[in-house]
């Protein structure tokens, strides 16, 4: 449900680089369970393969698991790495946080959380993990931010700006949340868009298509 997303042509008479157009933002599928990055090319979505395979001889994976972890040496990581933590260390990873981003410490989501949580003067509500706490905010943030790097990585150069998903059930508390997670993570929102109409738009609703359609986000 990537939306689709501006790129820029390189002017006229410029040496041409590795890449001929410069993505002007990502689109982020900011999901529960994996995140997925795209850009828009000459016409098309291309899903970003972020991920390297466990094997040689497999490709790498555009899925990137939405946890983040804490090491024994106090290191934040994501993605793959967090998983690899998990093994070993379960209470010192934390996935699903989104459920948590704009809610209290009354809310059932955050009563029913597999995480301990518990909210702090100033800061709200946070996920303990060990000897560190961190709001959903902070969480978004360095799972942003690590996509960020691993995209621009595989581009070869910055992007700073970003489309992202979020569930149509968000409200504005936890739309601002998202918003302000892109922003530490060093990405400046041109757009949220909820997820049913993310799906909407990449098959082409927008384009005034007649006709009665029923749109299902399958999450």
């Amino acid at each position: 449900m990537s939306p689709l997303i501006s790129i820029q042509e390189p002017e006229e008479g410029a040496r041409p680089q590795a890449h001929t157009s410069r993505v002007l933002a990502l689109g982020i599928d900011l999901g529960t369970t994996h995140t997925l990055v795209s850009i828009g090319q000459q016409g098309g979505v291309n899903v970003l393969p972020l991920v390297p395979g466990d094997g040689e001889s497999l490709p790498p994976s555009p899925l990137v698991s939405s946890r983040v972890g804490l090491t024994l040496e106090g290191q934040v990581v994501w993605g793959r790495e967090a998983c690899t933590l998990a093994e070993t260390f379960p209470s010192r990873v934390v996935g699903s946080f989104k459920r948590l981003m704009g809610r209290g410490g009354g809310d059932p989501v955050a009563q029913d959380f597999p995480h301990k949580v518990a909210e702090e003067s100033g800061r709200g509500l946070v996920v303990c993990l060990e000897e560190r706490s961190f709001t959903p905010v902070e969480l978004s943030a360095h799972l942003l931010a690590g996509v960020k790097g691993a995209a621009e990585a595989h581009l070869g150069y910055p992007v700073n700006q970003a489309v992202i998903t979020v569930p149509a059930y968000f409200d504005e508390g936890a739309r601002q949340g998202t918003r302000e997670a892109a922003r530490l993570a060093g990405l400046d929102v041109l757009r949220l868009i909820a997820e049913p109409t993310a799906a909407a738009l990449a098959y082409g609703l927008d384009q005034g298509l007649e006709g009665l359609y029923g749109v299902f986000d399958w999450g």
